[in-house]
This record gives structure tokens, C-alpha cells and sequence, in this order.
């Protein structure tokens, strides 16, 4: 055996590069679809162009950023050999953070980490990334494909991404904006959205013993099918109400839960009360919370409870708002208002019980 033979390679240590390339050829037409006029060049660069110069319309514009993963949701996508969904939930985790703030998203960009490249699996997720893109208005620009030989398993993945938007100095929103007698407006999520799974799993799996295809009569399909549920998207739609009504402010909620995110968008001083009796979360909250004997408070501190994103607005707005929403097919409702917070330590009180 010659030494050139018997020698070393990256092959031999677990990086497929070929597989690497030909998973990138299988993604570029995804990520053709995921654009804005004001991308330039295309994938396969070093590094993804974004044309500054429309950004000259604002008087002083401001750039936000965001980063996220999608959690050990992807533990469900592996094991259900479903790629696409997480890369929806990817997105949404990304650009809902950075629209809270009134931003516009303008690009994203992805990170894959896997422990062995199969070409048409990376370019399922990334096709799941770039339809989130397209919902959420932005431009996938670039991304990393990293193979981790030895530190993950060869069907193990994860994902990350990091987003770039851009709103007018004046028009940030905020805990600045808001005022005594507000409305608190919620928006109904999509189901589990990306947040909770190590809970989620813990119960339903290693305590309940359920199967990732058992059928649920209250879901209307398998648990995994529930599960894997995409993260609903709300960019375009609080966008939309930036332009319809007087919003003073949005809370995404995700890990924490509805309370804990809420109050990071309250003003010292004042208090929201939020009424969990106008509206019914989904079957999915009531299973994990029964098959685990997970205390209310519990899942309220972990799951998003049937909301995915919250905007207050004054409440001469709130007609126009829900309208908005409606038209945009989005389940809203007044959930709520901000009052003086008197002695109150906390920043956002739940009262009463949840519809049935």
C-alpha cells in the first residue's frame, strides 16, 4: 500500500465535500425564491450583498438584528424525517423578534450543522427556510452548511439563523409608547410554535410513553404530525398594522411565556391585565399539561398557550386593528389593557380561567 493511499483525508474523517456541494446545487433554487430587488449576486459567494442604498428613504434609519434556533423542535423533524417545517419556525423565531420593535425584515441568513451531509435533507431544510423567508417578506442571502464528524451523529442536526431589519429612528416601538388605558390585542399561534420541547418531550415521551404516530382524536392527526406544527409568522401582519393603526407596541412570545414576555415591553409604573377567559388554548396545551400534571403556572412560564404574538394599541385603534388582522386572516382578539401599576410587583397579572 502506497503512503498516498494509506494517508490521512477529510473523507476518511467523516467531511463529505462532494455531498456538501451537491447539497448546495439542490438548494439554489430555493433560495432564488427567497429575494428582494435589492439582493445582489446570488448564492456561492463568500458573502451575501444587500443594496444599502434603498435604505436612503429614511431620514435616520436603524438597523436591528436577531438571532434564534428552532430548540430541540428538531429532535421531533429528525425522527419524523420531516426537514422543511423547522425551517418555517427557524424564520419566524428570527424576524418576529425583529419586527417587535416596528423593523422591517430585510435579509436572513441560515447555519446547518449536521453530523453527515444528505445533500436532498439539507436542501429540504433550507427550502423550509427560504418559504419562511417569502412569508415573512425577506431575503435568504447566504448561509453555512457545517459537518461535525465525531460530535454529532450521523442524523443529527441543528439549526440557527441570524436576520437583519431596518425601521425610521422615530418610529421604534416600545415600552416608551405606552399609556394608561391601552388594549392588549392577541394573536392566536399556530400551536407550540418553537418553544418548550425539552418540556414537551420530557412528558410526552419519557413519562407518557407516547408514539410520534399515534393518532389524536383532538388533533385530527398523529402527535408527530402536531408536533412538528411550523411557527405562524407574523411580520407582514404587524407590519400591516404599523400602517393602519397607532401601535405602541408588540411582544413575541416565545420561551417564558406570555406573561414574562409581555412584561418586557411594560413601562415602570404601569401594568397589563390580561384575561385568559377570552380565549381557549389548543388540545396540544391540554395534553402535555395532563399527561405530565403540569401546574398552570408551569406551562404558562414554558408555553405560549395559544399566543403567539401580542400588540398594545390605544384604544381608539382597536377597531382598526382587529380589521386588519381579520382581513389578513389572522384570529385576534382584545385580551386585555394596560392600567396603573399601584403596589404591584410584577409587571403583568393573568386573571381568571381559560375558556372552554
Amino acid at each position: 500500500m502506497s503512503a498516498e493511499s494509506s494517508g490521512a483525508s477529510y473523507a476518511a474523517a467523516g467531511v463529505d465535500i462532494e455531498a456538501g456541494d451537491r447539497a448546495v446545487d439542490l438548494m439554489k433554487e430555493w433560495v432564488k425564491k427567497a429575494t428582494r430587488p435589492e439582493v445582489v449576486g446570488g448564492l456561492g459567494g463568500f458573502a451575501g450583498l444587500f443594496d444599502a442604498s434603498a435604505l436612503k428613504r429614511y431620514e435616520r434609519p436603524l438597523l436591528a438584528s436577531a438571532t434564534d434556533g428552532v430548540g430541540t423542535k428538531v429532535d421531533i423533524a429528525r425522527k419524523m424525517g420531516v426537514y422543511d417545517s423547522i425551517g418555517h419556525d427557524l424564520v419566524g423565531m428570527v424576524v418576529d423578534d425583529l419586527v417587535v420593535c416596528g423593523a422591517e425584515p430585510l435579509f436572513m441568513t441560515d447555519y446547518i450543522c449536521v453530523g453527515k451531509v444528505y445533500p436532498e435533507r439539507v436542501a429540504a431544510i433550507v427550502k423550509g427556510i427560504a418559504e419562511g423567508c417569502v412569508l415573512a417578506g425577506c431575503a435568504l442571502v447566504g448561509g453555512e452548511t457545517a459537518e461535525h464528524p465525531g460530535l454529532l451523529g450521523a442524523d443529527e442536526f441543528d439549526v440557527a439563523g441570524a436576520g437583519t431589519g431596518v425601521v425610521e429612528a422615530d418610529r421604534v416601538l416600545g415600552a416608551d409608547r405606552i399609556r394608561t388605558g391601552d388594549a392588549v390585542i392577541a394573536m392566536a399561534s399556530s400551536g407550540l410554535h418553537s418553544n418548550g420541547y425539552s418540556l414537551v418531550r420530557h412528558v410526552l415521551f419519557d413519562r407518557a410513553g407516547m408514539a410520534l404516530d399515534r393518532e389524536v382524536p383532538e388533533f385530527g392527526r398523529t402527535l408527530g404530525e402536531e408536533l412538528l406544527e411550523p411557527t405562524k409568522i407574523y411580520s407582514l401582519d404587524c407590519l400591516a398594522l404599523t400602517r393602519t393603526t397607532d401601535v405602541h407596541a408588540f411582544s413575541h412570545i416565545t420561551g417564558g411565556g406570555l406573561a414574562n414576555n409581555l412584561a418586557r415591553v411594560i413601562p415602570d409604573g404601569l401594568h397589563a391585565t390580561v384575561d385568559r377567559g377570552t380565549w381557549t388554548p389548543g388540545a396540544v396545551f391540554d395534553l402535555v399539561g395532563s399527561a405530565g400534571a403540569v401546574a398552570r403556572e408551569e406551562l404558562e412560564k414554558t408555553l405560549n398557550m395559544g399566543v403567539g404574538m401580542i400588540a398594545v394599541v390605544p384604544q381608539e385603534s382597536v377597531r382598526a386593528a382587529l380589521t386588519t388582522l381579520a382581513d389578513r386572516g389572522v384570529d385576534a382578539w382584545v385580551s386585555g389593557e394596560i392600567v396603573d401599576r399601584g403596589d404591584r410587583a410584577e409587571a403583568v397579572t393573568l386573571t381568571g380561567d381559560y375558556a372552554s
